[in-house]
């Protein structure tokens, strides 16, 4: 996603402020560009690229954004842009890989009013709300919620109930999700495909702004939540019909050093069935932190073998930031 400020909206599709009950001016201008980039040799660099652009929302007076996190993990540089053209470096504090979120500390004055949060909750399906990217009122989009249910990716995440939005907007990556009250209810993850009738739109997934509360401090203490960590099998997993495909595999991560190979199909974790996407990354949560042992059943080619894959920490494949 290229940063641009010189596309808009169609005037009918913009929020206008006589429509809304807040400040719709001040609301927009907590919502920043992200530019990052990243080392060559970085682990992720491969798959989500050395140049990253997206959007960040000031949650705090002292310049604190959340961001989705991919757009900040491994970055080497990081830099913010407000509505008024003010540009300041950014330091990522955290990438938490449970929830996706991200966070970045500003390094200068933004000059801007942090966005209040409020809770997905509030909303429900059918209400309106409003996607906002960087770029003011242009890049602004009246939005309905078109369904709240879990999401699992291939990347070994589950959310329990996400928030979907239609129309699609185009730079949806660390977008702001605003209520009726102006406030913040999510952050802009992913472009989908939702089935709506009998007929498929295109949406945004996002992130619901709920699941930062319980974990934010510590991501700003300690630059992770706490508990045990999840294990990490690098195993990229997908659902197709009934059946789980693996899709791909992280360069030398742990189940490509256990020999998975692309194309086989998990039929069980630990002797049992997963149902789903959600079920099997669930049942190799349960299993214990990372650094457990996974017991997988494969097919392949019609044969089926029997792999222990030893999990790890995600984290510890990734390069550090560093504050120079």
């Amino acid at each position: 996603m290229a940063e641009s400020t010189r596309w808009a909206f169609p005037a009918e599709m913009q929020p206008a402020p006589n429509e809304v009950g807040f400040d719709l001016a001040q609301a927009l201008d907590a919502v920043v560009s992200v530019r990052t980039e990243v080392p060559e040799d970085a682990f992720t660099a491969s798959i989500l690229g050395t140049e990253r652009s997206g959007n960040g929302v000031v949650i705090r007076e002292d310049g604190l954004v959340l961001t989705i996190g991919y757009l900040i993990t491994e970055a080497s540089s990081v830099w913010l842009t407000t509505n008024r053209g003010t540009v300041v470096g950014g330091y990522p504090i955290a990438y938490d890989q449970t929830t996706g979120f991200g966070l970045v500390q500003a390094l200068g004055r933004l000059g801007v009013s942090p966005l209040g949060r409020g809770s997905a909750a509030s909303c429900g399906v059918g209400d309106d709300v409003i996607v906002a990217g960087h770029g003011g009122r242009a890049h602004a989009l009246k939005s309905t919620v078109l369904a709240k249910r879990e999401f699992a990716g291939y990347w070994e995440y589950v959310l329990d109930e996400a928030l979907f939005t239609t129309p699609a907007h185009p730079q949806w990556g660390g977008a702001a999700l605003l209520g009726s009250e102006g406030r913040l209810l999510g952050i802009g993850s992913l472009l989908v495909q939702e089935e709506h009738g009998d007929e498929s739109v295109q949406g945004n997934m996002m992130v619901p702004v709920d699941i930062l509360e319980p974990i934010l401090e510590d991501l700003l203490t300690r630059g992770r939540a706490q508990g045990p960590v999840r294990p990490w099998l690098g195993m990229y997993t997908t659902q197709i019909g009934e059946q789980l495909v693996v899709a791909g595999l992280a360069d030398g991560g742990p189940a490509d050093r256990a020999a998975v190979k692309s194309g086989d199909l998990v039929l069980e974790v630990a002797g049992e069935h997963a149902t789903g996407l959600a079920d099997f990354f669930r049942r190799v949560w349960r299993l214990g932190p990372a650094g457990t042992e996974v017991p997988l059943t494969l097919s392949r080619e019609g044969e089926l073998s029997r792999v222990t894959v030893r999990s790890a920490d995600r984290q510890d494949f990734l390069k550090k930031p560093k504050l120079h």
